[in-house]
């Protein structure tokens, strides 16, 4: 059997054990030098710690920095989300506004083709007025020249109408001259010194005055002035206006002016007007004197 030791472990594991370790203390062992160097080393890894501990710490505050970026980056990230969500929401409300405006454009371009279409109508309606005005301007030529025909016919009627009418105005001057003075001498006893006459009367060098019925007379011991007008129809117009007749033959003559009007027809109004202002006036009929009363 094999022996044992003290332990209660056999010799021979014993001995094994012991050489297994002394190979192991043999393998751990170092010398001086070694040491040094391995102290060297240990120092150098401890600076190397050290730095790596500073660039660690820095590290640290860099991690810090980009935590805090990071932050304010999520930050403007959410605000910057908000901000492409309100721009989503503009988006799709100029999208609608592009839709609205895309049936406005298309409104507007079927408005511009009726006007088109109108607008040709009218340049049509256009061309057919122009025709109209042309033929208007030919007819207006026309009717300027028949105007002046008219017109010349209208002249030579005036006057026709207006040698007439001389010629009845003189006809009833005539017969007043020829009838006044009886009707004078019957109405108002005057003598008449000589024939009554159509003249004119010196106003002023190279001025006259016109006066149908012109002569002189005594009434009632006064030598008057006869002055006389005949109208075909008389006015109201025409007594104030032989009002300023006799006024300008007093100043002209220096004498009594006896005023009388004749005419074929006179309301009773013109001729109250005419007593009112101290003017005889006599109607055509009257002037009919009957034979052998003269």
């Amino acid at each position: 059997m094999a022996q044992t030791t003290g332990q209660g472990l056999t010799s021979e594991l014993y001995k094994t054990i012991v050489a297994i370790v002394d190979d192991r203390v043999r393998e751990i062992r170092v010398t001086r030098e070694e040491f040094e160097d391995l102290k060297e080393v240990v120092r150098e890894l401890a600076q190397a710690q050290a730095r790596t501990e500073q660039r660690l710490d820095r590290l640290a505050e860099k991690v810090e920095e980009l935590a805090e970026a990071q932050a304010r980056t999520e930050k403007r990230l959410d605000s910057l989300a908000a901000r492409v969500e309100e721009l989503a929401e503009a988006q799709k409300r100029t999208e609608a506004r592009v839709e609205e405006l895309a049936e406005a454009q298309a409104r507007t371009e079927r408005r511009l083709d009726s006007l088109t279409v109108k607008v040709e109508e009218l340049a049509e309606a256009q061309k057919r007025t122009e025709a109209r005005v042309e033929e208007l301007a030919e007819a207006q030529k026309k009717t300027e020249v028949k105007l002046a025909t008219l017109t010349d016919e209208h002249r030579k009627t005036r006057e026709m109408l207006g040698g007439l009418a001389h010629t009845v105005g003189y006809r009833l001057e005539d017969e007043a001259i020829w009838a006044l003075p009886h009707l004078l001498a019957r109405d108002f006893g005057m003598e008449i010194e000589s024939p009554l006459v159509r003249t004119f009367l010196e106003a002023a060098p190279n001025r006259y005055v016109e006066v149908n019925i012109w002569g002189h007379g005594v009434v009632d011991g006064r030598r008057v002035a006869i002055l006389g007008e005949a109208k075909s129809q008389l006015k109201k117009r025409d007594v104030d206006g032989f009002l300023k007749t006799m006024a300008k033959v007093g100043e002209i003559s220096g004498m009594e002016v006896f005023p009388v009007l004749v005419t074929y027809q006179a309301s009773p109004k013109v001729r109250q007007a005419a007593a009112e202002k101290g003017i005889k006036v006599y109607l055509s009929y009257e002037l009919r004197i009957p034979h052998g009363s003269l």
